[in-house]
């Protein structure tokens, strides 16, 4: 199949990549082309805008940064849907707005194009390993012809119903991993202020009823000092955000959330959103 997929960073370049090994053509786009050399190198087909890709693609993918860029891909002049082929399938993977979201599935409902929201979680390490988990907003038989396609990237493929409901099943995620990801980063603060040694401490948390994928796989990398981006700060920031305000719509006020939102919106006023989510354990040694 020709597939076009847009956005290779971080997760992207791993998806990509295992679409590309099970022998599936790519026609690939992103901001930074020598992101995308890797696969370049193992037969993918540069295209220099999305536009180009729209043209090539029977199904296209994207994962990349924020909601304005989302609707700049899709919906722009020279976006997916105004050049994609008829019958095409446009599937975008970025979390984002579950209004924005629908929006991009009507309009391509009136140009003959199915459009699918199914944003990811298992940050790298999932995207490495080919074991993400896809919350999928899309018609039923869409969903079904793209099933082979999302068990080469995930291994968790959760259908949730129509256009939106991938993205509001994304942020019911966040909203969770937020949770976690600073019940991680204070619990080694607490350890490592009362001087008890961080390994065993994170070894003996993840086997226990505190622990969760964020202290056994994030634990050891704050304990490193590790903070490169398995997922950024800035994209975390802009995931918190779009739940505080999706949540208010329904009437439901998530103290836990804004306070976690706070702390990282600290981290970003001091020039850390470059960095990855368990960098949080910094705000606690400053």
């Amino acid at each position: 199949m020709n597939i076009g997929f847009i956005g290779t960073g971080v997760m992207g370049n791993a998806m990509a990549s295992h679409l590309q090994k099970a022998g599936h053509q790519l026609y690939i786009y992103n901001r930074t082309k020598s992101k995308a050399q890797n696969l370049l190198d193992a037969g993918a087909i540069w295209c220099d805008t999305p536009k180009a890709v729209a043209k090539q693609g029977d199904v296209i993918f994207s994962i990349i940064g924020m909601p304005t860029d989302v609707e700049d891909v899709y919906l722009g002049t020279e976006g997916l849907i105004n050049h994609a082929k008829e019958g095409s399938i446009l599937v975008d993977m970025t979390t984002s707005q579950p209004e924005l979201a629908q929006r991009i599935y009507e309009v391509g409902q009136e140009n003959g194009v199915h459009c699918v929201d199914a944003p990811v979680s298992g940050g790298d390490l999932g995207a490495k390993n080919g074991t993400l988990t896809i919350f999928v907003g899309a018609d039923v038989d869409i969903h079904e012809r793209l099933l082979p396609l999302f068990e080469i990237m995930g291994k968790n493929i959760v259908y949730l119903g129509g256009a939106g409901a991938g993205q509001h099943g994304k942020m019911a995620n966040q909203i969770a991993v937020a949770g976690v990801t600073a019940g991680t980063a204070e619990s080694l603060a607490y350890a490592k202020a009362a001087g008890i040694d961080l390994e065993k401490i994170q070894g003996a948390i993840s086997t226990g009823a505190g622990g969760s994928w964020h202290m056994a796989n994030m634990g050891p990398r704050i304990i490193a000092g590790d903070t490169g981006p398995g997922f950024y700060i800035k994209h975390f920031i802009k995931d918190m955000r779009i739940a505080v305000e999706e949540a208010a719509k329904n009437n439901v006020d998530l103290q836990g959330l804004k306070t976690t939102l706070k702390q990282y919106e600290i981290m970003q006023e001091k020039g850390m959103e470059n960095l990855g989510t368990q960098a949080l354990f910094k705000l606690y040694n400053e």
